[in-house]
């Protein structure tokens, strides 16, 4: 990774046009909340030719990762991070990110013409209306990638998706930062942030828990490599789904199999609740679109969900 020298946090940007549109210039860049995103974006721009000046982060772990990712800087305060920035990263928790841009801008830390971003799944852009309000120009710009905080994750931002919620200037910054660290936008409305943001939590990380379910059921049968096992399957499944939708489905609830389906629950009965708990609402997840899709008639779709409902029952 090529090491830049940190500009000054109060200099002038020499790379910098006067008369640069937002969209084009190259910034001076700076970071609060330096966690496994942060960190790495700030690094992702500085390789693209950004200039990042300061940063913040207070644990451990965040002084660590810019240690690695960006050792020319010294954890400073958010509020002089925000004044020694022109493009502002906002990387701090959902619930957190509120109150962080109304304490800046009532102290005076935001101002006419810088680029306010945050990379927050779940908000938009009306989060940051304080910071709208003092003439900064707002972007939520959120990527659909999970992130080990190393510099491992800056390879995998190239062909990353982004979560783009702006107006028409904030749209063409994000979009220009976008291809500068080779990742491509989508754009999602405001009133759809939610939702974009609960679709990507419900496929990656209930993801993640049911393949560790499915490694822990696997263990008590005395499987030594639970991954070895399901990664083929796992992986199959995966990009089968992604490319065929619901017409991937396979298994003993599409097939309406329900003395399987009964099987299962009697074998889960001892399992940790969780994984059972899982299993029903996934299995019943299941019944549905294939019943929709027409691969499983009512009268099957009915007999797995009535299973599905009561008690486990012993195997037949």
């Amino acid at each position: 990774m090529t090491t830049h020298t940190a500009a000054s946090a109060t200099g002038p940007s020499r790379e910098l046009s006067l008369h640069a549109s937002p969209a084009d210039r190259r910034y001076r860049v700076g970071v609060i909340g330096a966690g496994r995103v942060g960190a790495v974006l700030a690094a992702a721009l500085r390789e693209a030719g950004h200039r990042v000046v300061a940063a913040s982060g207070s644990s451990a772990a965040s002084r660590m990762r810019l240690e690695t990712l960006l050792p020319d800087l010294i954890p400073q305060p958010p509020a002089v991070v925000a004044r020694a920035a022109e493009l502002l990263l906002l990387t701090v928790p959902d619930d957190a990110l509120g109150a962080l841009v109304e304490d800046l801008t009532a102290g005076g830390a935001l101002r006419p013409g810088q680029v306010v971003l945050h990379t927050s799944g779940r908000h938009g852009t009306g989060v940051l209306a304080p910071a709208a309000e003092v003439g900064a120009l707002t972007v939520a710009l959120h990527p659909a990638m999970t992130f080990t905080g190393t510099d491992l994750d800056l390879e995998r931002l190239s062909g990353c998706v982004l979560g783009l919620t702006a107006g028409p200037r904030g749209r063409a910054v994000g979009e220009r930062l976008a291809a500068d660290i080779g990742a491509q936008v989508v754009h999602v409305p405001e009133e759809h942030r939610s939702r974009y943001h609960a679709a990507l939590a419900h496929g990656a990380n209930h993801l993640g828990t049911l393949v560790v379910q499915a490694m822990d059921l696997l263990r008590a049968t005395g499987t030594p490599e639970p991954a070895a096992v399901l990664r083929p399957l796992l992986q199959a499944a995966l990009d089968n789904s992604l490319a065929y939708g619901d017409a991937a489905l396979t298994g003993p609830v599409v097939r309406g199999d329900a003395h399987t389906v009964a099987a299962h629950l009697a074998a889960l009965a001892d399992a940790e609740p969780g994984s059972r708990a899982a299993y029903r609402a996934m299995a019943a997840a299941t019944a549905e679109r294939a019943e929709l899709d027409g691969r499983l008639s009512p009268e099957r779709a009915d007999a797995v969900r009535e299973l599905l409902a009561g008690d486990p029952a012993p195997a037949p």
